[in-house]
């Protein structure tokens, strides 16, 4: 069962401006990297459903969390089906988010009151997944679909979409500038904040102070809300 309500997990990932995205199969580099996330500032940090048997290491990782990190919201990426969704649900999962959108996949959110961010690439498919009552969409892949630009495309007529770019976003300050300046909600990052070689070398402070730098300039880009 999620320990964190929707609402809360929601406005979160809004806040913080950044969702980390990370696999690990290793259950203690993912500990260490949960920690350098949170210490770095982030409460919400996204574990992907990738390689053999990551519900596994997501169920202990979880219970880590729950006993030692407990201001950290996890949730599960890369689900695509139903069945998924609901193993992770079951072991905790906080929000649910995937490549593409499938209803079944949010029916079973809305049914355990789990936020759900479906990959979307066409203002079609970000309307459907509204209906079905996805809040914040994962705009994927972010960078091929036509980047910031294809996400003010959508605001012009649809103002009221709240929007999460994965996949094409860096932490550098153009890239984050670039984004938030179209509108969107929050951004999602993988390997550029997580990075491979921190990872190997098992630097775990050097991730914490790459999450600072990225949500410093997060807070410099943002344009400031009115009123």
């Amino acid at each position: 069962m999620a320990r964190f309500a929707r609402l809360e997990v929601l406005n979160t990932m809004v806040d913080q401006g950044v969702v980390p995205v990370f696999y690990n199969p290793d259950l203690e580099v993912s500990k260490k990297v949960a920690k350098a996330c949170l210490d770095g500032g982030l409460k919400v940090v996204e574990f992907t459903n990738r390689g053999d048997h990551a519900v596994d290491v997501f169920s202990q990782l979880e219970l880590y969390c729950r006993a030692e990190l407990p201001e950290l919201i996890l949730g599960v990426g890369s689900v695509v089906d139903p069945y998924t969704a609901a193993m992770y649900i079951a072991r905790g999962a906080n929000f649910v988010v995937g490549p593409l959108l499938n209803s079944e996949v949010a029916r079973i959110c809305n049914r355990r009151k789990v936020p759900y961010s479906p990959g979307c690439g066409s203002a079609s498919e970000i309307s459907e997944a509204e209906e079905l009552g996805c809040e914040i969409i994962k705009v994927f892949p972010a960078g091929q679909v036509g980047g910031p630009a294809f996400v003010k495309a959508v605001l012009g007529p649809c103002p009221w979409v709240s929007m999460m770019p994965t996949g094409g976003v860096d932490c550098t300050e153009e890239s984050l500038k670039a984004w938030f300046e179209a509108g969107v909600a929050c951004v999602g990052i993988g390997s550029k904040l997580i990075r491979k070689d921190l990872l190997q070398a098992g630097d775990f402070e050097g991730i914490r102070d790459n999450v600072k730098k990225t949500l410093e300039i997060i807070r410099r880009v943002r344009p400031k809300k009115k009123g």
